[in-house]
Formats: structure tokens, sequence, C-alpha cells
């Protein structure tokens, strides 16, 4: 399998994003969004997930934190849809189960084509640095239209505000990274369909 990744740039009024994602790349990271709760948030998802990702981000967060957290979500969903293709020879489903001290984080990925997310994460603070807990949802929500994914995501246990975010990103590069991995048994796309 050819090495698989993609080079997404946007730029509004109210964010300028760069972003370049390497699906089977070993977890190298470059991350500055302007908001630094947000960065460590990426760099658990690509560091557990063995992607290699560069994000920079210039967003009005003047303003607040939702346009740039919701327009990196865009555009990484974008960048592995792109990184993706026409998705031959993947295994589409992933799953974690993943443990971090009191908390307990569920993520299951099909990167079915069709666009959904299910979110269940209830926190009790409203900010974790600068970022808005709130925003957790939103860039799930993003990432998963824009990569047209299907996406669960649950805290079956919590306690720690900072752990239940942290788990929930690490879950999901750990899920992602399982649903894009290579099956040697199917050379086309594994749906009875015959597409993605």
């Amino acid at each position: 399998m050819k090495q698989r990744a993609a080079t997404i740039e946007r730029k509004t009024k109210e964010t300028d994003i760069s972003l370049t994602i390497n699906l089977d790349g070993t977890g190298e990271n470059e991350i500055a969004t302007g908001i630094p709760f947000f960065d460590h948030m990426l760099n658990g998802f690509a560091r557990h997930g063995l992607f290699d990702l560069k994000v920079h981000v210039t967003g009005d967060l003047e303003v607040d934190s939702h346009h740039t957290i919701e327009d990196t979500g865009i555009v990484l969903g974008q960048a592995i849809a792109a990184a993706l293709g026409e998705k031959k020879g993947i295994k589409r489903y992933g799953s974690f189960l993943l443990p971090m001290d009191e908390t307990l984080a569920m993520c299951a990925v099909d990167l079915s084509g069709r666009p959904y997310l299910n979110y269940q994460a209830e926190f009790t603070v409203e900010k974790l640095g600068t970022l808005d807990t709130e925003m957790i949802r939103e860039f799930f929500y993003a990432v998963s239209y824009s990569a047209a994914m299907n996406l669960h995501l649950k805290i079956v246990d919590g306690g720690n505000n900072h752990h239940m975010a942290e788990a929930l990103f690490k879950a999901f590069g750990k899920a992602l990274d399982m649903a894009t991995m290579e099956e040697p048994r199917m050379n086309g796309v594994w749906s009875t369909k015959g597409s993605l």
C-alpha cells in the first residue's frame, strides 16, 4: 500500500489553516493552533494513532475558541478523507477502550462514507485551559462529517475533566489507526455495495 498522506489548506475571514496528515507515520507532530490545551489533545491523537500531523492555525481567538476548533475539525476530516482515497484494502472498522486513571473512554469508527456522530461525554467545567469543553463535541462533529465517517465516542467512567478529554482524543487516534490499517485479504473496498 502506498503512503497515504494529504495536505489541506482553508482560509476564511475567521481562520487560516494548513494541515498535513500522514496515516502511515510514526506519531511525529508539529501543532500550533493558538489554544495550548487543544494542541495537547491533537498531539495525543497523533501520537497514539501513529499519524504524522502538522497543524498551523491562525484564528479569531479574540472572539472565542469556536471557529478555530470547529474549522480545524473540518480540515482534519477533509485531510483524512483525501489521504484514504478510495479506501481500498483497509479494515474500515476500528474501536478502542482507553483507560486513563479513573476514566474509561470508548471510541468506535466506521469509514463508511456516511457521516454520523454519537457523542456521550459530560464535562463538569466550562474550560480546560483556554479550550471551551463544549467545543470538544463540535470538533468531533466536524471531523466525522467532513471525513464522512461514523464516529461513536463515549465516556464510560469519568472523573477528572482533563483525563476525560485526553482519553477521548487518544481513543479516537487508536480506533482510527485500526480502521485505516491494511487488510491483506481484502483487495477492493470492504463493502457489499462495492464502494464506500
